[in-house]
């Protein structure tokens, strides 16, 4: 089995920051593409940055220059530096990967269960 565990999540005031991880672990052979995503109440799931096994990025327009994607491919361990945070960046934040396991040929899209980020005075 493979597991996505994301911890970092808090209660942060306005313009602070926060850094978010997503570790995985299971019968892991390799991993491919690695992102953040992250959903409101009363909102559809929304892409926040994305990172490719190559280490390149991408990010959503209302997060840019804001937070910051990375991942320890020694750790198997995908990063969300989040800086100058606003209320609307309250959400529930959830990392998926595309994962290979062990004695697979193929890759498969893992969800974990997510960690609750809330901006506010």
């Amino acid at each position: 089995q493979v597991q996505l565990v994301e911890s970092g999540g808090g209660l942060v005031q306005p313009g602070g920051s926060l850094r978010l991880s997503c570790a995985a672990s299971g019968s892991i052979f390799s991993i491919d593409a690695m992102g953040w995503y992250r959903q409101a109440p009363g909102k559809q799931r929304e892409l926040v940055a994305t990172i490719t096994g190559g280490g390149r990025t991408n990010y959503a327009d209302s997060v840019k220059n804001r937070f910051t994607i990375s991942r320890d491919n020694a750790k198997n361990t995908l990063y969300l530096q989040m800086n100058s945070l606003k209320p609307e960046d309250t959400a529930v934040y959830i990392c998926n990967a595309r994962i290979r396991r062990t004695g697979n040929y193929f890759f498969d899209t893992y969800w974990g269960q997510g960690t609750q980020v809330t901006v506010s005075s």
